[in-house]
């Protein structure tokens, strides 16, 4: 087996290429029973959002893993090969385990710290697994994945700090006010940015929402998906004072709020600060407001500069996401480890008892004439001979099958013993394994060269 992942996202292609590869929910079925029926693929999933396509797979071992991968892309999706490959990504081995640790702690993410992929990633999982295209290595590897993905969240300050400009308006409220809880919003403007920081204030406490726009029409719009309240734009001023947040975002060319009529409001709201977000280029509100006590104004540059900081933050944070990535690996890499140290030991046994069974048969031949308590005397001496020769073996690969260098104890049991049955002595279901030691090797022989003793 070897694990296998072909893929794009939005750092490999642009959208009108992501979104002719996309697999809806109501398609999964379908494409993974097609890429499973043949046997180059014996376990997949498919994880399909805005911003990647990717397919994980377990393919047979010394198989085109890859090849066969893409050619099922581009024949279920119609598209040319040649022209596809420029925008894919191929993962092979250990990589995909990394790979799908950091999609799921969110460090691959467009914004880094986001919590949508790791339910997204879940999603995913339960359709393949509920199509019957995962196995023994897929629900491990992705429940495993869901456990990175919660340490990562909860041990990790990594989601806390806004990335957004309309987060980051949030954040900067939450430092003005106690509390959002019960506050009144006026929308200036009906642009989508408005629209979005309205919402992330109203899922955070926010009750009452005020629209104002120059066409009333598109006020009463925006202000029904907030079950708020539309204003003649006439009426701007008279309800600013009724605000606790301003939101505006308009195409004026000069001030839509002065401080001359800040000052007006703020005098019936008897030291009740008044919260101003501009988010118009150019500006709508005079800078001036920020002299007004208990007035206080953040432009579009001030709310990037809150981003710019807390994105710093999240990148601090992901370094330490990184170390609980590499603690997750090396679990994971020990329990593949451990997988087929099972198989081994029982098929080293299976192979002991029927030597001991044909040479038992040929003695007895020879032999003849023995009575029942001989011959059972003789059974139990080659039972306990062949239990003691291999019980020190056993036991010792049973010991090392999840240390640094257990794959190579297995790998070299299976062919001192002959349990491989092909010509060459590869193990056919060890292309993991395989890989995994080669890697080892490769560590080992470099720490070798630094001057390092490897035992």
């Amino acid at each position: 087996m070897h694990l296998t992942l072909v893929g794009l996202s939005h750092k490999t292609a642009p959208i009108e290429i992501r979104e002719k590869l996309t697999f809806p929910a109501n398609r999964q079925e379908d494409a993974l029973a097609l890429l499973t029926s043949t046997d180059d693929v014996v376990e997949a999933i498919i994880l399909s959002t805005c911003n990647r396509t990717e397919i994980y797979a377990v393919t047979a071992a010394d198989t085109d893993g890859p090849g066969a991968i893409i050619d099922f892309i581009a024949d279920y999706h119609d598209l040319d090969r040649h022209e596809l490959v420029r925008y894919l990504y191929i993962v092979e081995g250990d990589a995909v385990v990394k790979h799908l640790f950091r999609v799921v702690a969110s460090l691959d993410s467009m914004v880094v710290g986001e919590a949508q992929i790791l339910g997204q990633v879940k999603e995913a999982y339960e359709q393949g697994f509920e199509y019957q295209s995962t196995g023994r290595v897929f629900n491990k590897l992705f429940r495993q994945s869901f456990e990175v993905g919660k340490r990562v969240r909860t041990e990790t300050a990594i989601g806390e700090s806004a990335v957004s400009i309309s987060y980051a308006a949030v954040e900067l409220a939450k430092r003005v006010f106690e509390t959002l809880e019960g506050r009144t919003v006026l929308v200036l403007g009906a642009g989508k940015m408005s629209e979005l920081t309205a919402k992330h204030l109203c899922s955070n406490g926010v009750c009452k929402v005020l629209v104002a726009n120059r066409t009333f029409a598109r006020a009463e719009e925006l202000a029904a998906k907030f079950e708020g309240t539309a204003i003649p734009y006439e009426k701007l001023y008279e309800y600013l004072g009724k605000a606790d947040i301003l939101i505006s975002s308009t195409a004026a060319t000069e001030y839509v709020v002065t401080k001359e009529a800040v000052a007006k409001a703020m005098r019936g709201r008897r030291g009740d600060p008044l919260f101003l977000i501009d988010i118009a280029v150019p500006r709508d509100i005079e800078p001036g407001v920020n002299e007004i006590d208990d007035a206080y104004l953040y432009d579009i540059d001030d709310l990037s500069g809150v981003v710019e900081a807390n994105l710093d933050e999240r990148m601090r944070e992901a370094e330490r996401a990184e170390a609980i990535i590499s603690e997750e690996m090396a679990a994971f890499e020990a329990w593949l480890e451990s997988m087929e140290v099972v198989p081994t030991i029982a098929a080293i046994r299976s192979k002991s008892e029927q030597i001991r069974q044909e040479e038992l048969e040929r003695a007895l031949k020879r032999l003849g004439g023995l009575s029942e308590k001989e011959l059972q005397t003789i059974e139990k001496l080659t039972q306990s001979i062949v239990n003691k020769m291999l019980h020190g073996p056993t036991n010792r690969l049973k010991g090392v099958a999840g240390e640094r260098y257990g794959i190579g104890y297995i790998e070299a049991a299976r062919y001192l013993y002959g349990l491989d049955s092909n010509p060459d002595g590869k193990n056919p279901h060890g292309g993991i394994l395989r890989h995994l030691l080669r890697k080892k090797e490769k560590a080992a022989d470099t720490k070798t060269e630094m001057g390092d003793t490897v035992v």
